[in-house]
Parts: structure tokens; C-alpha cells; sequence
């Protein structure tokens, strides 16, 4: 095969490849959202909960762009949030104009909770497999894990 010819194939795979490998990950995770029923809250709110837990106190419009809604929407799931308990508005210390949203332990407790069972549901699956499947698994997650780092 000429280098044009070999280099056209190698592009082509790594398509096909980063291909399957969206559309597996996009399953995987519905299918382990599953899991997320038990906690009572829309995904919407789930997952303005987990920005707000793993990103630190953050203003409204800050929620609003991660989330990419507009700030109307993300009013709403932040009132509904903080209704709830898992959630408090805070002035900020460096901009009294600002009120900046943080989880309270009891959303920090429930987000743990939730991904607690989808790893233990993604858990039994991962035991079902062969030792040598396991094993190629956690290789492919290591070089995963680059891809994720380069794609920052």
C-alpha cells in the first residue's frame, strides 16, 4: 500500500473508531441514567446539581452557560433545587452584587449516592467479563484517558 493510500486507511479507522467510540459512550450513559430515578429529580436538575457540586459555588449565569440554557430556565432549576435542600444562594465575599449557588451537604449526598449506583450497576456488568476482557478493558480505558486529557 503507498504512504497516501496507508495514511487515507489510518484516517478512515481512527473515524470509524472515534464514531463508536461517541456513540458508545452516549449509550453507556443512558443507560446507567436508569439508575438516576430513585433520586427523585429530573435529569435537568441532576445534572445542574452535579455542575454545581464538581464546579464549585457558581453564579447563576455561570450555571446557566455550563448548562447551556438560558438564565429564565436555570432560575427555575435552581429555585427548585434550593426548595429541595440541596442547594443555597450565597453572596459572594468579593462582589456583594453577586450570589454565587453551592451544593449543601445534602445535594453533595445525593449526587455521591446516584453515582454510586450507576458504578454499581456498570459494576456487575464489568465482573461478568473474562479476566483477559477485563484486562483489555483497562487498557483501553488508560489510553482513553489520554484522549479525554488531549481533547481539554
Amino acid at each position: 500500500m503507498r504512504d497516501s493510500e496507508s495514511a487515507r486507511k489510518s484516517q478512515d479507522d481512527a473515524e470509524v473508531i472515534a464514531d463508536r467510540l461517541h456513540s458508545a459512550a452516549i449509550h453507556l450513559l443512558r443507560r446507567l441514567r436508569r439508575e438516576d430515578a430513585t433520586s427523585g429529580l429530573s435529569a435537568p436538575r441532576l445534572s445542574a446539581l452535579s455542575v454545581i457540586v464538581f464546579g464549585g459555588p457558581l453564579t447563576l449565569g455561570e450555571l446557566a452557560n455550563a448548562e447551556q440554557v438560558r438564565p429564565p430556565t436555570m432560575t427555575r432549576l435552581v429555585s427548585a433545587l434550593e426548595d429541595a435542600g440541596l442547594v443555597t444562594r450565597e453572596a459572594d465575599p468579593e462582589d456583594k452584587r453577586l450570589t454565587r449557588i453551592r451544593a449543601t451537604s445534602k445535594g453533595r449526598a445525593l449526587l455521591s449516592r446516584g453515582r454510586a449506583r450507576r458504578v454499581a450497576a456498570l459494576t456487575e456488568e464489568v465482573r461478568a467479563l473474562a479476566s483477559d476482557e477485563r484486562a483489555d478493558l483497562a487498557r483501553a480505558l488508560a489510553i482513553l484517558d489520554e484522549v479525554i486529557a488531549r481533547l481539554r
